[in-house]
């Protein structure tokens, strides 16, 4: 007897549950178009009289290995969640191998290594902000502009992320996604995604011009005279993105006070979840800004450590008046919204102010904002939580629902918080572990202390570490096994680590 099952007629063998081909296709479509960013910088460097070709040649480069990728997925199918996973993955790192081509082909001799030029191709590209330069003055401003580039391309990419994968996630992308669509019964979500997406990166693109405006007319009218064209517009390229890359050595630390607020207030709006911003600044909307409750958690955060920091580094005599504010106001914004500006050495601070800032660094900004990291919105959840269970201990039989400006969360939302929770805290365990043991052996010589910053500012997108990586510093002496360990770092913490680790599972690959 024939124990052998029969194939039903016209059905192929087993394939995978992803469709590889149809992933592909939409990555090579994505490179394809990311390609052309690189024409920007190819004209500032005829302006600057530098040379074009290096960014010209990634150009092709990208164009025609995305045009391969997409003959690969021609006659794909529609993608799902699954692919869209593989994407969103891909992509990111694709995007960072196709930044570093330009530092490679550029001949500058702190970006000739390929560890080094990926190292600081994905910084950009991530939002990160951490840098491998040493010497930020000796670079062509057309490779500068570039570094700043790639950050604003990130940070507005981060916002199509949340609205077309993160709902998935439930926690993040769809609090975009839920809280700005067009209420437009008959047309597709695809149609009102893309609305949406539309607003939101004419937003992003009317904040960063009216931020180089306003830094330039500094500049213009003497206010701040250290404040060029080139200047503004590259602090604006790295604001609201939170990005943290700067076209000079010290960071703010160069610039006029008063462009030092301004940048902070733009960085409090670019750590604001981007559909309030809007509701709030394009139809005035007001009472929703305020009654949203990860907004109250949010600015709350912000002015309980300022008023620490300030307190702190006031008291210690570190600074006085109005330098002790504006510094200690200005790190707390700028760590807790992964932005990684500084305005002055903050390493050699207290054990204190310099503990803070690190903590910071697990913040984050808001759900649907340019910033990475926990974000708010996960903070106030798992808090709410542990209430819960708290109380439920002295009222097993009660029913407490979790609620979340006003609304029931779901409990499949809040495993989804915690899930998240728990692998962040145990990718930043293996990743301090994978540097305090390279550099242990091939040096420099970190204290353990150092070895957290790296894990945490490079996996939270911050930028800034300690030590030799603080913010006058650079991650240039570190070996490369760590280098592309802190590189990985910032690559699962942009894209919220579970769509990269979801790609690690077996079920995702499962034949069916």
């Amino acid at each position: 007897m024939n124990q052998h099952k029969r194939r039903p007629p016209g059905r192929r063998g087993p394939r995978l549950a992803v469709d590889l081909r149809a992933a592909l296709g939409l990555t090579g479509t994505l490179l394809r178009y990311l390609s052309v960013s690189a024409l920007v910088p190819a004209g500032v460097a005829i302006l600057y009289h530098e040379s074009p070709w290096p960014f010209v040649a990634a150009s092709v480069i990208a164009f025609g290995a995305g045009l391969g990728l997409e003959r690969v997925g021609a006659h794909a199918t529609t993608i799902g969640f699954r692919e869209a996973y593989l994407v969103v993955s891909l992509i990111w790192l694709l995007a960072a191998v196709f930044g570093a081509i330009p530092y490679l082909l550029s001949g500058d001799p702190q970006l000739d290594r390929p560890v080094d030029a990926f190292f600081e191709s994905m910084s950009g590209f991530s939002t990160t902000g951490s840098s491998i330069l040493t010497n930020v003055e000796a670079v062509d401003h057309s490779l500068l502009l570039w570094r700043q580039f790639t950050q604003w391309v990130g940070g507005m990419g981060i916002i199509v992320l949340a609205l077309a994968v993160l709902p998935r996630l439930r926690v993040g992308g769809r609090q975009l996604l839920e809280s700005e669509m067009p209420d437009t019964e008959g047309d597709s979500l695809a149609e009102r995604i893309r609305t949406t997406a539309r607003r939101l990166w004419l937003l992003y693109v009317a904040l960063s011009v009216t931020l180089a405006c306003v830094l330039a007319l500094f500049g213009v009218s003497g206010i701040d005279r250290r404040m060029g064209l080139f200047e503004a517009v590259s602090v604006a390229l790295a604001t609201l993105p939170t990005g943290g890359f700067m076209p000079v050595s010290g960071s703010l630390a160069q610039f006029a006070a008063a462009s030092q607020w301004v940048v902070v207030v733009f960085m409090v709006i670019a750590g604001i979840n981007f559909a309030l911003v809007y509701r709030t600044l394009v139809r005035r909307r007001w009472r929703r800004a305020t009654a949203d409750q990860e907004l109250r958690l949010y600015l709350g955060i912000l002015a309980l450590a300022s008023i620490a920091l300030v307190t702190e580094i006031w008291a210690d005599g570190l600074e006085t008046g109005e330098a002790a504010v504006r510094h200690g106001v200005l790190q707390v914004v700028s760590i807790t919204t992964t932005t990684g500006f500084s305005s002055t050495d903050f390493a050699s601070w207290t054990t204190f102010a310099v503990m803070l800032l690190v903590g910071l660094m697990f913040v984050g900004g808001s759900a649907g904002s340019t910033g990475s990291s926990v974000k708010v919105v996960r903070h106030l959840l798992i808090g709410r939580s542990l209430r819960r269970e708290l109380r439920q201990t002295l009222h097993p039989e009660e029913v407490i629902p979790v609620r979340l400006n006003n609304l029931v969360v779901q409990e499949k939302t809040l495993r989804s918080v915690t899930a998240f929770i728990l692998l962040y805290v145990g990718l930043f365990v293996i990743g301090t572990g994978i540097i305090a043991l390279d550099t242990a052996v091939q040096g420099p010589s970190l204290s353990p202390f150092d070895a957290i910053a790296a894990a945490a500012t490079t996996l939270g997108n911050v930028g800034p570490g300690t030590g030799v990586a603080g913010p006058l510093g650079s991650f240039a002496s570190y070996p490369d096994i760590s280098k592309l360990t802190l590189a990985g770092l910032m690559w699962l913490g942009r894209l919220e680590v579970i769509p990269v680790v979801v790609l690690m599972t077996r079920n995702y690959w499962r034949v069916r």
